[in-house]
Formats: C-alpha cells, structure tokens, sequence
C-alpha cells in the first residue's frame, strides 16, 4: 500500500511539472496568435483577451506595404542551399574520419572540430566578423559559408559515432562485390545513417530559419538582403513599436517551423539517442 501511495503522490506531482512546462511553452504562443488578429487599439486595452473578431488587417499590411516576400526570399535562398551543403559536407567528412579514426590525421581533425562544441558563439562573434569584411564576404554567400562551417562541430561529433557503431562487415562485403570507396559511402553508409541524416535536417533548418545573431553581423549593410528575423526586429523603433503587426510576422514564420518540428520530432530524439550511444 505505502508503494501504491508513493506512486501515486509521484505521478501527480510529475502531471503538475508537465502541465506547468506546457503552460509556459503554449501562453507564450497563444499571446502570438490572439493579438495577431487585434488591432493595436483593441490589443492596448486588453493584451491578453481574445479578440472580438478575427482581422486579418495585419497580413494585409504584412503582404502589401512592406518588403516582406524579400525576406522570405532571402530566408529561404539561406535555409535551403545551407541545409543542402551542410547535408552533403557532414556525412562524408564523418565517414572519413569514423573509418580512419585509428590514424593521427583523422583522430585530431576530430578533435579539432569537437573543440567548437566547448567555445561559446561570443567569443568568436567578433573575429568573425573581421575576417567576413576582410574577405568581402558580407553578404548571403558568406553567411551560408558560416552556417556550412559552424554545423560541423556537432555534426560530426553525432555522425562519427554513429558510423563507428555500423557493421564494417556490410562495407567490406559491398568492396569485394566490386563497389568502390565512393559507391560504398552512397549505396550502404548512406541509407544506414538515415535517422542521423533527418535528425541534422531538422535541427539545422530550425537554427538557420531562426538565427539572429548572425544575420544581424552579417547582413546589417543594407535592408535588402535581411532575413525574416532581421525583419522582425526592425518593427521596433526609437520611440515605439507596432507589435500587433510584428506578432503577425512571427506567426507567419513560426508556422513552417512548427510544422517541420512537428512532423519531424521522433527523428530527432531518435537520431540523437544514436548518435550519443553508438561508438
């Protein structure tokens, strides 16, 4: 009976945490919403009612009387061929290093790129920034070069484990039927690392989609090539801020996101529990 009392007294305290951890991830986003469709008028005199009706005025505003599609553009263009690169560049770079792991060159190479995991983003904000100018790089292609770079310290920390855990015998098999070293890593590693390869689609398109630290040091020359976050700060000026129409713009570039997390979630629990086990 003391057990079953235990349990009990256990599971109800364990629903509180999990009924308070989903209140503080779901207000935040209900306030999003709900003011999205208000007026600044109606949100300033009660920001956290339900608005009498829905009015769509700041989409509208949203679509046509701002440089909105630009960002979007941009974001996009960013997201995509970032993702792409950093899909093609960690896979291969962690099958090398998980296959030669055994040899200097590639066990400190390792090493090298897990040091990024331990420095913080802060330290080297600035001389990043220096290096982009000198090398003329302020712009979307040096930013998609920093997001490429950036991926690898947990990329191939998460890869090169989870390789290491995969049947060699799979490969040798697939080099004696004749495949090359290539032929091997696309026809056998690839469809083996799968959930890994999900799990960095997610992961990363969720950061790149998001970030602001780096588009604000990268992209801060001119308006015209801002992504959708740098957008989104830029609703807030000296002396006021139209937040109705900046929840608007949150919303629109949460959704794709929320939807991709969603859709996508188990892949990366399931990716990560792998990657941090095998090896």
């Amino acid at each position: 009976m003391r057990v079953k009392s235990d349990v009990t007294v256990w599971k109800f305290f364990r629903n509180i945490l999990i009924a308070c951890g989903l209140t503080l991830i779901l207000f935040p986003l209900y306030l999003v919403v709900i003011n999205s469709f208000k007026s600044l008028e109606e949100a300033g005199r009660n920001f956290f009612a339900l608005p009498s009706t829905l009015r769509p005025d700041n989409f509208i505003e949203l679509f046509t009387n701002s440089n909105y599609w630009i960002f979007l553009r941009n974001s996009l263009k960013i997201t995509v061929i970032s993702v792409a690169l950093i899909l093609i560049f960690v896979p291969s770079v962690s099958y090398a290093i998980a296959r030669n792991f055994e040899r200097k060159y590639y066990k400190t190479v390792y090493f090298y790129l897990l040091m990024g995991l331990f420095i913080p983003s802060q330290v080297i904000m600035l001389p990043v920034t220096k290096m982009m100018t000198k090398l003329n790089l302020l712009n979307h292609e040096g930013l998609i070069v920093l997001y490429t770079a950036f991926s690898l310290t947990q990329g191939v920390f998460l890869f090169v484990n989870y390789i290491r855990g995969l049947p060699y015998e799979i490969e040798e098999s697939a080099q004696i039927d004749g495949c090359s070293v290539f032929q091997t890593y696309v026809r056998i590693v690839l469809p083996l690392v799968k959930p890994m390869i999900s799990t960095l689609l997610i992961m990363d398109t969720l950061w790149i989609w998001n970030d602001f630290m780096l588009p604000l040091l990268i992209l801060n020359r001119t308006q015209n090539i801002w992504t959708l976050p740098l957008f989104q700060y830029n609703f807030k000026t000296e002396y006021s801020f139209n937040y109705t129409l900046a929840f608007s713009a949150y919303l629109l570039a949460m959704l794709p996101m929320l939807i991709i997390y969603c859709l996508g979630q188990k892949y990366i629990i399931k990716g990560l529990t792998a990657g941090s086990v095998k090896g």
